[in-house]
């Protein structure tokens, strides 16, 4: 198999193909500590922010990984026959309080397709479950074509 043709998604087909998909993997750092994992989120195209509602325990990794702030980078992609499709989304979440909420944030959370609730070996009441937003500081895409002959 070899590369075919390899280019750089323009910002509508970045638009378009965010809007068709629903998860990524979303990546955490903090000094020299990685931590991904799968997500759902809803996507603004107008304001190419991402919304994502992440479920966790108090003394989990997760949770402390969000709370340290870390630097984050949503990857999303795709294969498609021949065709391969990805953006990476990189910059810093930001927590959303429910009161703040806007209506287009609302309908932003209700594109996510994660449940609000998962089946936890934990009861619901002992999970936290907090809303983010990541507007990206960089954004890009990349489609490539392969030869799967070659």
């Amino acid at each position: 198999m070899s590369i075919k043709q390899e280019v750089d998604m323009t910002d509508a087909e970045i638009d378009d193909f965010l809007g068709r998909q629903e998860t990524g993997v979303l990546s955490l750092a903090r000094t020299d500590d990685p931590y991904a994992i799968p997500i759902s989120y809803g996507y603004d195209e107008a304001n190419q922010q991402f919304y994502i509602r992440l479920v966790s325990t108090p003394e989990s990794e997760k949770r402390a990984f969000l709370e340290s702030t870390p630097a984050a980078r949503l990857v999303v992609y795709e294969e498609d026959g021949d065709v391969y499709r990805s953006i990476i989304a990189t910059g810093t979440l930001e927590s959303i309080q429910p009161d703040d909420l806007t209506p287009d944030q609302i309908a932003q959370y209700g594109q996510a397709k994660r449940p609000l609730f998962e089946i936890w070996a934990q009861g619901k009441d002992e999970l936290d479950i907090e809303l983010y937003c990541l507007t990206p500081e960089s954004l890009d895409g990349r489609r490539t074509s392969v030869d799967r002959e070659g």
